[in-house]
Order: structure tokens, then C-alpha cells, then sequence
């Protein structure tokens, strides 16, 4: 493992600090987290204790963080081999593994702590299941084994909505695994077009990515499928499970339709890296959106003028003369 393990010496503590939040991968976190938000307002039905919210977006936090780190660990040596990993905190030196791997621990222990004496047990160990099935599962079983690594390994990168809701009731319901659900059957369209846009990328290091074992057309046509699914899936918050209502329909409507067009039309240029690029994209904003979505549907303000709005229409429907 070249040059996973060369020693640099720090300027500054400040970059002491930047080195160690470089290994959280902190750019992916927030995804995580609103997911998480989303799965709480809607078991709270709008009205989240506020330090509830605090400590449990905390609480996962930490646990990201620390399932990010021990990724850097495990992965350095193809990190060190592919020109956007390279600069990383562990192959470039900067953190050696040893002290990263306390780092993670130590993350791992505050977030379990937080959650479990300030929201639940059920919310501490879905977080702890988090990181284990990341690294367990995915990093080390899948990732470099099997082109299906990413399908079941998305299940990691879901549990954040169980552990929202899970610290609201101290329970999973339907509601909950269909949150769930809707962000397992993103996660591929997501993370493939990522893979295709660095493809060389993951074939010089040896990754069975989709896109380097299968080509680009078979990955845009699942690519295609998994979009499929995940749009009508959305839907089923509001019907049969009646969670959410008409801003978000309107909404997952609107969304799913633009995603429906972006997976497409890369079916129709499985080569354009810019269609990737900007399925990629748009994924993110997606998501990010339709859990605003759930939080905004969720809030009694909202129930109480989409009421207001229903009965000012059936006053007016009352009124106009029959026909």
C-alpha cells in the first residue's frame, strides 16, 4: 500500500483539524441528516421537540462521521491509486490510519451515548447497525466483489430515516420502512451515475462499478428501471399509508417527473458524461427537496390551510349553479 502510511508533519492545529474533518467526508453527510429530519417530522406529525431534533441530527452526525472515517481507513490503498482520492488526509499522509481508527471509535461511542440517553436505545443501535452494515457489508464484502455492490450496500446509506423516526416513537412502522425503501431504490440511479462519470476512475483500481463491468448502456438502462421505482414509491406516503398530503404530492410530482426525464434521456447517451453529470446532480437535489417536502406536509400550519383551502372550494362548488 504505497504511500498510505508516509508521515507529514502539520503546519498549523488548525489543519490538524481540517485533516481529521476531511476524513468524515463531510460533503455527504447532510443528505444523510435530512433523510433523518424528514423521518421525524413526519412521526411527529409537524411538531419535533427542538432538543429532541438537536441531539439526534448530532447523533448522526457522529455516526456518519465515524463510518466515513473508517472507510479512509479500510480503502486507503485504492484511495492513494485514484487521482480524486489521492489527496485524502490517510494517502497523503497527513493522518496516519492508527490515529484515525481512534478518531472513528471515539465518534462512534459519542453518538451511541448521545442517542441512547437523550432519545433511545432503538435509535442508538439503528445508528450503530449503520456503520456496521457500511463497513461490514458494503466496504468490505461487496464493494470490491460484486457490480451489485451498491444496490445492497444502499441500505446503509437509508438507515438514517429509520433512526429519525425511531427517536421520535421509539418504534418502525410501515411508514418508516417505506421511507426507508424510497431511499434504498434512489441510492442506485445516484450513486451509478456518479460511477459513470468516473469510471476509469474505478476500472484502474480494480472496483467492479456497474459501469466497468456491464458498460455505460446496461448501467443507464438500470439506471432507468431503479427510477422506475423509486418515483411511484414516493407516492405511497400519501396513499395507502395517508402520511402525507397535496403540497408534498404536488411536489413528488413535479420532482419525480424531472427525474423521469433526466434518467431518459442519459438511457438515450449511456457515453454523455454531462448527462451523468447532471442526473447526478439532480439526484441530490431530489432527494434534499422531497424530504423538505415531507417536513413541510408534515407541519399543522400546512394542515390547516390545505383544510381552508378544501372547504373555501366546496363553498364554491356549492354555489355554482348546476348544469
Amino acid at each position: 500500500m504505497i504511500g498510505t502510511s508516509v508521515s507529514r508533519q502539520h503546519e498549523n492545529f488548525l489543519q490538524v483539524i481540517q485533516s481529521y474533518y476531511q476524513l468524515t467526508k463531510p460533503r455527504i453527510i447532510p443528505l444523510l441528516l435530512i433523510t433523518t429530519a424528514a423521518g421525524m417530522w413526519m412521526a411527529s406529525d409537524g411538531q419535533v421537540n427542538p432538543i429532541l431534533l438537536l441531539v439526534t441530527l448530532v447523533g448522526g452526525t457522529l455516526a456518519a462521521a465515524s463510518a466515513q472515517t473508517l472507510n479512509c481507513i479500510y480503502d486507503r490503498d485504492i484511495d492513494y491509486d485514484m487521482m480524486r482520492t489521492r489527496h485524502r488526509p490517510i494517502p497523503s499522509g497527513r493522518v496516519q490510519p492508527r490515529d484515525a481508527l481512534l478518531f472513528a471509535i471515539a465518534l462512534a461511542f459519542l453518538s451511541f451515548t448521545l442517542l441512547t440517553v437523550f432519545a433511545n436505545l432503538l435509535s442508538a443501535l439503528l445508528a450503530m447497525s449503520g456503520i456496521v452494515f457500511y463497513m461490514l457489508i458494503y466496504t468490505h464484502l461487496l464493494k470490491r466483489h460484486t457490480a451489485q455492490n451498491i444496490v445492497i450496500g444502499g441500505a446503509a446509506g437509508a438507515i438514517p430515516a429509520l433512526v429519525g423516526w425511531a427517536a421520535v416513537t421509539g418504534t418502525l412502522s410501515w411508514a418508516a420502512w417505506l421511507l426507508f425503501a424510497i431511499v434504498f431504490l434512489w441510492t442506485p440511479p445516484h450513486f451509478w451515475a456518479l460511477a459513470l462519470m468516473i469510471r476509469d476512475d474505478y476500472a484502474k483500481v480494480g472496483i467492479p462499478m456497474l459501469p466497468v463491468v456491464a458498460g455505460e448502456e446496461f448501467t443507464t438502462r438500470q439506471i432507468w428501471y431503479y427510477t422506475l421505482l423509486v418515483v411511484p414509491a414516493s407516492f405511497l406516503l400519501i396513499y395507502p399509508l395517508h402520511e402525507s398530503g397535496v403540497i408534498y404530492g404536488v411536489l413528488a410530482l413535479v420532482l419525480g417527473s424531472l427525474f423521469l426525464k433526466k434518467a431518459w434521456q442519459l438511457l438515450q447517451a449511456p457515453t454523455d458524461k454531462q448527462l451523468a453529470r447532471s442526473m447526478f446532480k439532480y439526484s441530490i437535489l431530489y432527494m434534499m427537496l422531497l424530504c423538505t417536502g415531507i417536513v413541510v406536509d408534515s407541519l399543522p400550519v400546512t394542515h390547516q390551510l390545505t383544510a381552508a383551502v378544501a372547504d373555501n372550494l366546496q363553498d364554491l362548488i356549492s354555489v355554482l349553479p348546476i348544469m
